[in-house]
């Protein structure tokens, strides 16, 4: 009976997905004419609510882009050194210690990641460097090997990881921080380290940070009265390599760290996502990363929710972290690596049956909250899929299944009013077009100025690289948790 209660909380995300994209179809089937008109009431209703939802969106990126550009212009460091002489916490006193997990990452990838970290505006002998890659992986060890050799005298600490690939895990990026979290609290604490005075960093292996990004963590750090139960979140950007990569896969970079952009402007919804930092005692008493599961950066966020109640919170960093758009072998590949990261970020879907297991178990986290947090975890995986579907399809289904429905006045200006809402609601990719060419790298010299800015352009092909390589990888993922069918991590690949 538990086994049934646990395939039925998995199953029921997929199931009520499904439900609801057919709905504008079996609604009309069912009951007809009064079903249809039911339909289109409530399309026209979601095509204002996404109007008014694009509206907000622009308003928190821009939000997000002017703190960003406010910190970015800060020198954190000598920010930091003024407390010293002020009789407040000493934001000096943190070590900063990278964690990141590799396997296949080319040296070069690797090297810049460290090198961002060896250059950054903060004190060399507080930051340190750890690398975490599989204990058959002797290329990886050879590359660990050249990077000590480059960066070790620029570093406090700079350890090599090497995971043995425990039995009964499931291999991927969550499995590999679980044991280099172990093995650093270990070490760490045998040199004499206070593990409250060391801050984690869970840094994907092509994610440069900031300059600032330590001095201000140390600075915000100090001053936070529970930060004993912060994670820090970045704000990522996936602009190294844009300029290198398809059209499809340059949408959905922009896009992704738009999106990412707008949940700093809402603290509410902000959970932990790819890169984070934290203290490491932190880290011990949640009971690290999951080693059975694939989204690793939500499931330690469910978990510290769960451990610490109301005093945990993701707290935003206004500083970007600077990441990789996928760039796979050839052409293709691209485009195949990005659909599959998609799918991996979707596969957090599997949040909604852990999350709902606990959900009344813990009665000392008010019970406002506990299902505050969870509607928002479920109502964003839900509505990735069914909003685009249904403000894409949705205006013509009722027509196609209800003759009769067709043949009403609303029936035939229903496309009509559902268009003119929805280009409207187009209109506002011109600002994020804006945002977008103020943070982005420059244009490779050697382009031609017809492409420099017709590059722009492409924005506005978003509804269909939506559709494509962001809902049907999320619809996928939904599907494969309702029949059953689990994924397996896949390295997002790197050239």
């Amino acid at each position: 009976m538990r086994q049934f209660g646990a395939r039925l909380f998995e199953a029921a995300p997929g199931l009520i997905t499904w439900i609801l994209l057919l709905a504008p179809a079996w609604i009309p089937i069912l009951f007809h004419t009064p079903g249809a008109l039911l339909v289109a009431s409530v399309v026209l209703v979601f095509d204002v609510y996404w109007l008014f939802r694009a509206v907000t969106v622009v308003t928190g990126v821009y939000s997000t882009m002017w703190r960003m550009r406010r910190d970015m212009a800060k020198d954190w460091l000598a920010l930091c050194r003024e407390d010293q002489t002020q009789d407040i916490p000493d934001a000096l006193q943190y070590y900063h210690l990278c964690v990141i997990p590799t396997y296949t990452e080319p040296y070069h990838v690797l090297e810049r990641t460290v090198q961002a970290i060896v250059d950054s505006n903060y004190p060399a002998e507080l930051t340190m460097v750890g690398i975490i890659t599989r204990e058959t992986d002797k290329p990886g060890w050879e590359n660990v090997a050249r990077l000590r050799e480059k960066f070790g005298s620029r570093l406090k600490g700079f350890y090599h990881i090497k995971d043995p690939l425990e039995p009964g895990i499931v291999i991927g990026k969550s499995a590999a921080m679980n044991w280099g979290g172990r093995w650093m609290v270990r070490v760490l604490t045998e040199e004499g380290y206070n593990l409250d005075q060391v801050l984690i960093t869970d840094l994907d292996s092509d994610y440069r940070v900031h300059p600032q990004y330590f001095a201000w963590i140390s600075w915000h750090h100090a001053r936070t009265v529970l930060r004993d139960f912060v994670i820090w979140q970045p704000v990522p950007l996936f602009h190294n390599n844009i300029w290198q990569v398809p059209m499809a896969v340059r949408i959905m970079s922009a896009s992704t760290s738009q999106w990412q952009m707008f949940l700093h402007s809402r603290p509410h919804r902000l959970v932990a996502f790819s890169s984070y930092t934290c203290s490491l005692q932190f880290v011990h008493k949640v009971g690290y990363w999951d080693k059975d599961v694939i989204p690793e950066d939500s499931r330690f966020y469910w978990k510290a929710f769960f451990t610490f109640g109301e005093r945990f919170s993701v707290k935003s960093v206004y500083l970007p972290l600077y990441g990789d758009s996928p760039n796979s072998r050839d052409y293709a590949s691209t485009h195949m690596s990005q659909y599959n990261q998609i799918k991996r970020w979707a596969w957090g879907i599997t949040d909604v049956p852990y999350v709902l297991a606990r959900l009344f178990k813990h009665p000392e986290i008010p019970l406002l909250l506990r299902i505050r947090r969870f509607m928002n975890l479920f109502l964003n995986h839900l509505n990735w899929i069914f909003l685009p579907l249904l403000l894409m399809f949705g205006a013509s289904v009722p027509i196609w299944v209800s003759t009769d429905f067709s043949l009403t006045d609303l029936g035939q200006t229903l496309w009509s009013y559902s268009g003119i809402l929805l280009s409207t609601t187009l209109s506002t990719v011109v600002f994020f077009l804006y945002f977008e060419i103020r943070m982005l790298p420059p244009k490779p010299a050697n382009w031609p100025l017809w492409k420099k800015g017709a590059v722009h352009l492409q924005y506005f092909a978003y509804p269909v690289v939506g559709l494509v390589l962001s809902v049907l990888p999320a619809l996928e993922a939904h599907t494969r948790l309702l029949l059953g069918r689990y994924l397996e991590y896949r390295v997002t690949e790197k050239v």
